[in-house]
């Protein structure tokens, strides 16, 4: 006779579930094809069930991009590592990992939310206001992750060991294949180490031995020769090089009033130097400003002609 497997759920502590039920601001990690990792912060609304072990986001389908690269690998992690204008002072962070589905927008789901939206975000808009951001407001799709493992630091700075709950780490990835047009920085290194000074948080990301991608948070930069000396936990970056991903970033408020800077890119790590060499740079500044929050919401319209495209809408 066959035997049959049941899946457990992973569920977490009460000091991890305060976190990630108050957080304002948390990152989403994915995977590039390239086996990089993107790292964008956005606003969880505090939406999990610890019963089934699952978190859930919601994602505008003007930011399809993003949800084409988790439809082609599912393989994700959010790390809750800000408490600014949350719910909760706790200090900590917390990997959440874990693999995301979605589907087509959900009108009835997303009005179930209102309450969990007006709690963190400015309270939908109805009239004139509200048809402008139709995109942002209701061709949104639901992301649910199955989380498979959480891993929570108590101090912010993700120092010491961490509490592991579900699978058990893996051991450290090996070194990925060098990029054809080579490893060193191809974009001003100065600025980059710059904006993380001057931006509050900042994250590295890269892809763990398991598949799923790993994040640290990265207390300060500083411009070398081949890239950034990165400041992160000890003996946190696996040794080796490897594709990686890095944001710093600021939110005000309610998300009203944000600043991104994201980059990819080549991390090296030799025990006790970790270097990274910036890529790619993008980003945004939203001064916050209801009328500018409101405006940069709208524009998400002139995006779903993509996400129709990739057959996401």
């Amino acid at each position: 006779m066959g035997s049959c497997v049941l899946a457990v759920a992973v569920t977490w502590s009460d000091e991890v579930d305060e976190i990630l039920a108050s957080d304002l601001a948390a990152a989403l990690v994915y995977l590039t094809p390239a086996k990089g990792v993107l790292i964008s912060p956005m606003a969880p609304l505090g939406i999990r069930d610890r019963e089934r072990g699952t978190i859930t986001l919601s994602s505008s389908l003007g930011l399809w991009k993003k949800l084409e690269r988790i439809r082609r690998d599912p393989a994700v992690a959010v790390a809750y590592h800000a408490r600014d204008h949350g719910l909760s002072d706790r200090p900590g962070f917390v990997l959440v990992q874990g693999r995301a589905s979605f589907g087509k927008p959900d009108r009835e789901w997303l009005e179930s939310i209102s309450p969990e939206w007006d709690r963190f975000l400015p309270p939908r808009k109805g009239g004139l206001v509200g048809r402008a951001l139709d995109v942002y407001y209701w061709q949104r799709v639901r992301i649910t992750v199955e989380v498979e493992r959480v891993v929570a630091y108590a101090a912010d700075a993700a120092t010491g060991e961490p509490a592991v709950t579900g699978s058990a780490r893996p051991g450290p990835p090996g070194p990925q294949p060098e990029p054809r047009n080579g490893t060193g920085p191809r974009t001003d290194t100065a600025k980059v180490a710059s904006d993380i000074a001057r931006l509050p948080h900042t994250l590295l990301g890269w892809q763990g031995s398991d598949g799923l991608p790993e994040a640290v948070p990265v207390s300060g930069a500083t411009s070398v020769e081949g890239g950034l000396r990165l400041e992160v936990p000890a003996g946190s970056v696996p040794p080796g090089g490897r594709r990686a991903g890095l944001t710093a970033h600021r939110f005000w408020p309610r998300m009203v009033g944000q600043e991104q800077r994201v980059h990819t890119g080549w991390l090296t790590s030799d025990g006790d130097a970790v270097t990274y060499a910036p890529h790619t740079r993008t980003g945004y500044r939203m001064p916050p400003s209801s009328l500018a929050y409101h405006i940069g919401c709208a524009t998400l319209a002139t995006r779903i002609r993509g996400a129709r495209a990739a057959g996401l809408a």
